[in-house]
């Protein structure tokens, strides 16, 4: 497979995305033991009408409770038992805070292949603390060490940043002090994304997709990180209780609240991503989660909707 060309930064022009099935090469292995769904996500994936309807209806019904607007939300729901997709303004690029956080520990793997299977329990920890608890330290210490420029093309080149569909996963900026500041072309946020490509990651990370299927598990274990806990808030707080494992990505910053999770439990299995820029953005957030968590309960025929 040939490799398309990598966008540097003195260049806004990226390659197009041919289908988010086919990746750069050494960004995807496919690997079909690995694949949980037979699903590809791409500006081409059909929605499901009937999951879309319900999740505009819960997006509006949770907006007007908290006096929120279409502005201020962006959700994507990925039932991966059913292989069926639902989006609200997937590709509207927004600030995303500490979510981007993913495109470093993406880069970690990718230009670093070796570590997927060699990686001294330090270094494990500290992303974990990068990616689990969002910890700015370490989420410098690795941007430092693999460059913004280099982190960037990475995403760029596994088609997870596409200025002509709106934008995407961006990281311009360490999480720290830093006068270095590389904005992004659609919206001109240092740290940014959209609701299909963090979809679409998340996608590709449940299937062995990244890097390769043992790069792809390794980052699945840094996200558990079972010695890290959860802090409570957002989806975690609204699934207390439900019996799921939760492998997420949060972010806050000043208004803009975000979450962004694989969820499994008993008979759902689905990744669910929201954007909001409200005061009110953690009750969304959290009030989100047990609603579509009870529709998705719902749709398998064979729970109860959990109070």
């Amino acid at each position: 497979m040939m490799r398309p060309p990598v966008q540097t930064y003195g260049s806004i022009l990226l390659p197009p995305l041919l289908t988010l099935a086919l990746y750069c090469a050494g960004c995807a292995t496919l690997d079909p033991r690995m694949t949980p769904v037979d699903l590809t996500l791409d500006y081409s994936t059909q929605i499901d009408a009937s999951l879309q309807a319900k999740l505009e209806s819960i997006d509006a019904e949770l907006r007007s409770r908290q006096g929120m607007t279409t502005e201020h939300t962006a959700v994507g729901l990925l039932d991966l038992k059913r292989s069926r997709v639902a989006m609200i303004h997937p590709d509207r690029i927004e600030y995303a805070a500490s979510v981007p956080k993913i495109g470093i520990l993406l880069a970690f793997f990718q230009l670093q292949p070796e570590a997927a299977r060699q990686l001294d329990p330090q270094t494990r920890h500290e992303l974990g603390l990068m990616a689990k608890a969002s910890n700015n330290e370490m989420a410098t210490k690795f941007s430092r060490q693999l460059g913004l420029a280099a982190i960037q093309d990475v995403l760029n080149s596994c088609g997870f940043y596409d200025q002509s569909r709106g934008g995407g996963i961006w990281v311009g900026k360490h999480y720290g002090k830093s006068d270095e500041r590389i904005p992004d072309p659609v919206g001109g946020h240092s740290h940014a994304a959209t609701v299909r490509q963090l979809l679409r990651f998340y996608l590709l990370l449940e299937q062995g997709k990244l890097v390769s299927p043992a790069a792809s598990e390794t980052m699945r274990d840094i996200f558990r990180s079972p010695e890290i806990p959860h802090d409570q808030i957002k989806f975690v707080k609204g699934l207390a209780g439900r019996n799921v494992e939760i492998l997420r990505k949060w972010g806050s910053w000043e208004n803009w609240l975000h979450d962004t999770a694989i969820i499994k439990g008993p008979d759902r299995y689905y990744i669910l991503v929201a954007l909001t820029h409200h005061p009110k953005g953690d009750n969304y957030l959290s009030e989100l989660a047990v609603a579509v968590d009870d529709l998705v309960i719902q749709s398998g025929g064979s729970l109860n909707p959990q109070p």
